[in-house]
């Protein structure tokens, strides 16, 4: 059986009461992550390393919204949701999809947890 050319991961769990879908999905050059409690992508963001960053310990990351509300707290939300994928990834960007109901800080910790149990990088 060969393997297939993408790999693919979803997990559904519930984070505050609200049933949430995480799907992983490892591209070549980046890496696709849908974060939904709409069953939608939702507001699509590109979060990236800043080549421009003067220190390599601490890399700096961008983050653009490309489709949707271009908000701050949706930055700041898939800043922190995609930092620690990108730089497990090798620096790769990271393609976030957010459709929330709930941002807060609890449920934000929950959603990393669920995106680490759906590692495909």
């Amino acid at each position: 059986m060969s393997e297939s050319i993408i790999k693919s991961k979803q997990v559904r769990k519930e984070v505050n009461g609200i049933s949430t879908e995480v799907v992983c999905t490892e591209f070549s050059n980046y890496i696709f992550i849908v974060l939904s409690q709409y069953g939608k992508i939702g507001t699509l963001v590109s979060v990236s390393p800043d080549s421009r960053s003067n220190d390599i310990s601490t890399p700096a990351f961008s983050t653009k919204v490309l489709l949707g509300k271009d908000e701050p707290l949706t930055h700041v939300c898939a800043k922190n949701l995609a930092m620690f994928v990108s730089q497990e990834a090798g620096n790769r960007p990271v393609l976030l999809g957010l459709a929330l109901k709930d941002s807060s800080i609890d449920a934000i910790k929950n959603f990393k947890e669920i995106i680490k149990s759906c590692k495909v990088w």
